[in-house]
């Protein structure tokens, strides 16, 4: 059985699961905004994180990267306020060049892999070995990926890498602002593409796998601060308690490997 297999069970961790932390002098509001590779662990730690500081968070979700309206750089972009960012690490990167995040900020919270989904019921295709995959990808009559880091990877790299990029092209189709796996429930594709931790909370697909080593690519989802964050102590305390050794066990269950400790950027 794969290890992701059940990971759609027990995401719910309640605030005494978690080293009590100490509630600061004022509680804060908090605007995050996260990517979909995060939110599934996030929305799982938000009420401990909530109950044990005082602190609130004001969410909004959007991909990490690309044109989308809700994508996380066009909302900075038209100046919707933020303090901590969730996002895939080529993204975060890219805002702190713009100016839109903090030089220094970064701190790396998971490791994420690609996974592969089929509606529920339907054949799983062997996607055991690279010559199966590129097998189980050209008998497919429709792919759906993500407009985000993983979806531009298979676009841009792995169809080329396959040597099967024109074949596909004309069979696959961008999703912007909704989670490939509703698609895939829904029939309008046959297969879908997007980060493991994204595809595993969807009702009406089963889990395939994680594609291939020999074509897969890990994403970081890291965190940092906005430019302008209005409350930086509150936005560090909840980075800290993201990439804590106890939040781990959630980050797993949510299909996403931790990076207990490590930073960057």
């Amino acid at each position: 059985m794969h290890r992701y297999a059940t990971g759609r069970r027990a995401l719910l961790l309640g605030a005494a699961a978690l080293p009590f932390l100490s509630r600061g002098a004022v509680a804060a509001e908090v605007r995050v905004m996260t990517s979909g590779g995060l939110t599934a662990a996030y929305r799982a730690l938000e009420p401990g994180f909530q109950a044990s500081t005082g602190h609130r968070l004001h969410t909004v979700q959007g991909a990490s990267m690309g044109a989308a309206p809700d994508a996380i750089p066009q909302r900075l972009g038209r100046g919707e306020p933020a303090d901590v960012l969730l996002l895939a690490s080529d993204g975060l990167e890219a805002l702190i060049r713009d100016g839109k995040a903090q030089a220094g900020s970064r701190v790396d919270i998971a490791r994420s892999l690609i996974g592969m989904a089929v509606r529920s019921g339907a054949p799983k295709p062997d996607i055991s070995t690279v010559d199966s995959f590129r097998q189980a990808l050209l008998a497919a009559r429709s792919v759906a990926y993500s407009a985000s880091a993983s979806g531009v990877y298979v676009e841009t790299e792995m169809y080329k890498r396959m040597g099967i990029h024109d074949e596909m092209m004309p069979k696959s189709r961008r999703i912007y602002s909704e989670r490939v796996g509703s698609v895939v429930a829904r029939g309008e594709a046959e297969i879908g593409f997007q980060q493991v931790s994204e595809l595993l909370p969807i009702e009406g697909i089963d889990f395939v796998g994680t594609i291939p080593e020999g074509v897969q690519q890990a994403t970081i989802f890291c965190a940092g601060l906005a430019t302008g964050a209005r409350e930086p102590e509150a936005a560090r305390a909840l980075i800290r308690y993201l990439a804590s050794a106890e939040a781990a066990p959630v980050l797993v269950r949510t299909g996403l490997e931790p990076i207990a400790g490590r930073t960057g950027g």
